[in-house]
């Protein structure tokens, strides 16, 4: 984590170098001679979004009080493998749920009428997928 919040800090310094040349090379144009606000404010807010990753990251890296296993050189790749939770491999709830978002987002293309449909599909699909293991063969 270390390596990750100074590559962040990095990138803090270059973003905010970047702004300055910016705003320079904009008021140095002979054509415009003013600020390109977009781009300033795009780059100034990359600046920031940076700083604070980088801040927040340091901050949980010293309250941790060790080192994650991917930081460490004897670290496996099992070390930090997390138990991610339980997955059905066979059930066929996602597709349909999926199914339902594309609708849902057609729907907002081309008439909403549709998005009603995909609704009504999506609150179904996520109720059976949520209580999948509740009843039938697999209810515990």
């Amino acid at each position: 984590m270390k390596t990750n919040v100074n590559l962040l800090w990095v990138l803090t310094v270059f973003f905010g170098i970047v702004t300055v040349v910016y705003v320079v090379w904009g008021l140095l144009d002979p054509f415009h001679g003013q600020i390109e606000w977009a781009g300033t404010f795009m780059l100034g807010l990359s600046t920031l979004l940076t700083a604070f990753v980088a801040f927040y990251l340091d901050k949980v890296h010293a309250a941790q009080g060790a080192e994650l296993p991917e930081d460490r050189l004897d670290g496996n790749v099992d070390d930090g493998d997390p138990e991610m939770g339980f997955f059905s491999p066979w059930s066929w709830w996602p597709i349909f749920l999926a199914a339902a978002t594309a609708l849902v987002f057609l729907g907002l293309a081309v008439g909403f009428w549709v998005s009603f449909i995909g609704l009504g599909l999506g609150l179904v699909s996520l109720t059976g997928w949520v209580y999948e293991y509740y009843r039938g063969l697999f209810a515990r």
